[in-house]
């Protein structure tokens, strides 16, 4: 949104909120995930136009290229040499393992969601640096962090993108039931909203928790949360795994960088915080209730375009090497498993 309301919003608010801020404080309560620095050249690489994707280790050795194409590259597209980044490429590698061997993608505030569609399996579960990089580059929410983090800040002017250590968070995979996750708006301390987080879909189930949903939310946020969290104003996201269990996924800022959802940001400013709010808990109640895919707009970007046309060959290109990667690896992996088995 392009306009943006009060009370102010601070450069300070969305720093609170950066993944590698909170996660030391409630490790315990989360995913578990590894905060790697993103080097400069890797910034400036997912800034640049086009996607050219680097050269992967796995892809190199099993992909078939002569030496006449080689010498074919090096003539006639020199501007379109892939990038190599050997010790980042290790770096991420060694996490992902760490992890489990398959993992989610983000920056410091947002993950590449708008960029599901450009990915084999429309998925946002990654297992090689090509596979990662490719959802980065292809997300407007990833762009934003990069240029533009302190919109609707009052005192933006005091730092920009360049004062940002940027940090490439990878979260171990988890398969996560779309209707239990949810978002909770807290404004001077207190619950003010929670909206089901995918309100693009009808959720019969919900219909059965949603009585006592309001009040697991709060113990949670009371015990776990409340005073802990540097912030009186943000709004934070939670998985329930069970009756009163619930797992805590990401912080926001309370502001109009963060999707109000159901609500406005409008009416979450004005509600009040005496408990007094009868409607604290929305979500959708039928099928006709269902709003339009917010990522929608995100579907049919230039680079799609390119490929149809022909126009950018080189896109279609690393599309398919992404899909290479991934079938050797589960190729590399089911000779393993035959090894072991005989």
């Amino acid at each position: 949104m392009d306009t943006c309301l009060g009370p102010e919003l601070n450069v300070s608010d969305v720093f609170s909120c950066s993944f590698s801020s909170w996660y030391s404080s409630f490790e315990n309560l989360t995913i578990s995930s590894k905060v790697l620095v993103l080097p400069p050249e890797v910034k400036s690489y997912l800034l640049a136009d086009g996607i050219v994707l680097p050269e992967e280790d796995n892809y190199r050795s099993t992909a078939d290229t002569s030496e006449d194409e080689e010498d074919d590259w090096d003539d006639g597209n020199q501007e379109s040499q892939p990038p190599k980044f050997v010790e980042f490429e290790a770096t991420v590698k060694q996490a992902i393992e760490a992890l489990g061997g398959s993992v989610f993608p983000k920056l410091n505030w947002s993950a590449p969601r708008d960029a599901s569609w450009i990915a084999f399996g429309n998925t946002l579960k990654c297992e090689g640096l090509n596979e990662i990089l490719l959802l980065l580059k292809s997300s407007d929410f990833i762009t934003h962090d990069l240029t533009r983090p302190f919109d609707c800040c009052h005192d933006s002017g005091t730092h920009s993108s360049d004062s940002v250590q940027y940090e490439l968070v990878l979260r171990e995979w988890c398969s996560l039931a779309q209707s239990m996750e949810f978002r909770v708006f807290v404004k001077q301390g207190v619950i003010v909203g929670i909206s089901q987080r995918d309100f693009t879909n009808y959720f019969p189930e919900l219909k059965n928790i949603a009585a006592r949903l309001p009040r697991e939310i709060q113990r949670f946020h009371s015990r776990h949360i409340a005073g802990k969290f540097t912030l009186q104003n943000y709004v934070f996201d939670v998985y329930r795994r069970a009756t009163n269990n619930y797992l805590l996924i990401d912080f926001n800022p309370f502001g109009e960088v963060c999707d109000s959802l159901l609500f406005s940001w409008e009416e979450l400013r004005t509600r009040q915080v005496d408990g007094t709010q009868e409607d604290i808990f929305r979500y959708v109640m039928q099928q006709e209730g269902v709003k339009p895919n917010p990522y929608g707009q995100y579907r049919v970007p230039t680079d799609v375009i390119d490929i149809a046309t022909g126009s950018d060959p080189q896109k279609l290109v690393d599309f398919l090497k992404v899909e290479a990667e991934r079938q050797a690896r589960e190729d590399s992996t089911k000779d393993d498993t035959d090894d072991v088995e005989r």
